[in-house]
């Protein structure tokens, strides 16, 4: 794992792991077979998009906040099956591809913040991995919506 000197150095690979996952959810939004797919990823390449605008933000204006956040975790994730990306991809397996994507972003993020070697380089990953923990909630929700549910 890289070593990071810099706060800047933190927010640009933040800000490119932001960046793959734009372009990760726009790959499932253009694979996806119902509209109702399509919409749920391209409001998470949206909101990826916010992230990392916000970390730009961050590096421009220096300015930095974390907001303590308690987040539900269903652990949903943690019993799935991984699939992988295919054009031909159920919303299940879907669903499942982004749940585990978020965790592992969400653990790379929490273990970047305990490698960091000050405050503000913990707290951006601290921040980091809540968003991904929000995600990964928002994706078991939606999965225990329309999959346990509907079986």
């Amino acid at each position: 794992m890289s070593e990071f000197k810099s706060i800047n150095d933190i927010l640009d690979f933040a800000m490119n792991a932001e960046q793959e996952a734009v372009d990760f959810y726009n790959q499932l939004s253009e694979n996806a077979k119902t509209k109702d797919m399509k919409a749920v990823f391209t409001q998470f390449a949206q909101e990826e998009i916010g992230h990392k605008t916000r970390l730009l933000k961050i590096k421009n204006e220096g300015i930095y906040k974390l907001e303590k956040e308690e987040i539900a975790d269903l652990k949903i994730a943690d019993y799935v099956v991984s699939a992988k990306p295919t054009p031909e991809m159920s919303y299940q397996e879907a669903l499942v591809l982004a749940m585990k994507k978020e965790k592992a972003a969400f653990k790379l993020y929490l273990e970047l913040s305990n490698r960091a070697k000050n405050t503000d380089m913990k707290n951006v990953f601290l921040s980091l991995a809540q968003e991904e923990s929000k995600h990964k909630l928002r994706f078991e929700l939606e999965y225990d919506e329309h999959v346990l549910r509907e079986n």
